[in-house]
């Protein structure tokens, strides 16, 4: 059963009781990352997820991590493009215990100037270690591709010279400016009651709000471009992408299902095509990333180096086939199935619920009803498919990242074209 309150200082609450498990999972949620970072600051709202672990006025780093260790517990974090997330999964009787101690990160972290230096030293071993990960680094390049100046291209992790950079008066600012008040979401699943969580919440959070000026969001406008990056790599990594709908668009539905079709699985049409029927490449596939204003379809693969302008015109193709309407019933309907079930399997996991409580919140602000979802992934039509498809698979908007032994002369707009 789906709650939600808001307390005086404006966070919000949202809840959802499932009393047939053992297990309370709970997070705090910003909107907070890298779209609200500058190119001098890059990185300081990652740098601040490691800096809420490492101690506060009352508990060393040690006694964080040993708290929800000791009771069998898991406690993480992310950091996104839009999002933060401070997650806790604990069996139901430590759920005061949980939540006190994420007020007491929040509240009370210390950000001392030594454990500063120190994690920097961390996360600039994070960066290098992401850049020696080439099927992992392409998506960060093709990102500062794609999204050109706009601050959804920066890296969350930052850069070298950034993190590097990073004083403490820096940190405590971004920190003061965004994780208070109403940019605060608390979202929980599991066994527990509303109202008893509430009060919890509202001791351990409830403290008055400062006062938060926020950063204004500007909508990108995206532009076709190609770039290579000249790696020494047994494969060429490739990325290519477009614009698409937003989260909160009513095409995401239609645009999801043409992601299911061309590039979602291992019987998607990429798949099929140019690893199963021609063996170009090992891992081929399609994903699609929404943003609150605006949508990124992309489409990754690796191959060899003479394989890839050949792999690069048949991924053209296929978009093509789907520009102009090439569906068939079997196939629209299996794709939807498998949202379906992907859909209401996950929402089998505490952790899932509780993550959808908070995008819910933060897009919606409101619970989307199961039986919505799927209604609304039934209502996509083949017709509404080829329309998404043509939008989004224009050559003018279409951009391309190229990482491995490659030169920037061997790679054009043209391509995008083929």
């Amino acid at each position: 059963m789906y709650h939600k309150a808001v307390l005086d200082n404006g966070i919000r609450i949202v809840t959802e009781e499932i009393n047939h498990v053992r297990s309370v999972s709970l997070g705090v949620w910003v909107q907070s990352g890298s779209r609200y970072e500058t190119s001098a600051n890059n990185g300081v709202a990652h740098f601040i997820e490691h800096m809420l672990f490492k101690g506060t006025e009352a508990r060393s780093a040690f006694d964080i991590a040993a708290a929800i260790d000791s009771v069998g517990g898991i406690m993480n974090a992310f950091t996104g493009k839009e999002l933060t997330s401070f997650y806790v999964k604990i069996p139901d009787y430590y759920c005061k215990m949980a939540v006190d101690l994420l007020s007491d990160i929040f509240h009370h972290s210390c950000f001392n100037p030594e454990d500063i230096e120190k994690e920097k030293s961390v996360v600039l071993q994070e960066i290098n270690m992401l850049e020696d990960t080439p099927d992992e680094y392409i998506h960060d390049f093709f990102g500062q591709v794609f999204w050109n100046a706009h601050p959804l291209g920066l890296p969350i992790l930052g850069t070298t010279n950034t993190v590097t950079a990073l004083h403490r008066q820096d940190i405590v600012d971004f920190f003061a400016e965004r994780y208070s008040g109403d940019n605060l979401i608390i979202t929980a699943a599991g066994n527990l009651r509303h109202d008893a969580f509430v009060e919890t919440v509202d001791r351990a959070f409830g403290l008055p709000a400062k006062k938060r000026e926020g950063s204004p969001v500007v909508t990108p406008i995206v532009t076709s471009n190609v770039a290579v990056l000249a790696r020494s790599l047994e494969q060429v990594h490739v990325v290519m992408g477009t614009p698409a709908p937003s989260v909160t668009s009513k095409e995401r539905y239609g645009a999801f299902l043409v992601n299911t079709i061309l590039g979602g699985g291992m019987s998607s049409r990429l798949f099929q095509e140019i690893r199963e029927k021609r063996g170009l490449a090992y891992s081929i596939h399609s994903f699609l990333v929404p943003f609150k204003d605006i949508g990124m379809f992309c489409i990754y693969f690796g191959a060899g180096e003479k394989n890839v302008h050949h792999v690069i015109t048949l991924v053209m193709n296929e978009l093509r086939k789907l520009c102009d309407g090439r569906f068939n019933n079997a196939e629209i309907e299996s794709a939807k199935e498998q949202m379906k079930g992907n859909f209401l399997l996950s929402m089998e996991s505490t952790d899932v619920r509780m993550t959808r409580l908070a995008k819910n919140e933060i897009y919606f602000s409101r619970d989307i009803p199961f039986d919505e979802v799927v209604d609304n992934i039934d209502a996509v039509t083949a017709d509404d498919a080829r329309t998404i498809a043509c939008d989004m698979f224009r050559s003018d908007l279409m951009s391309m990242a190229v990482m491995g032994r490659v030169k920037q002369e061997d790679y054009s707009a043209n391509l995008l074209r083929s």
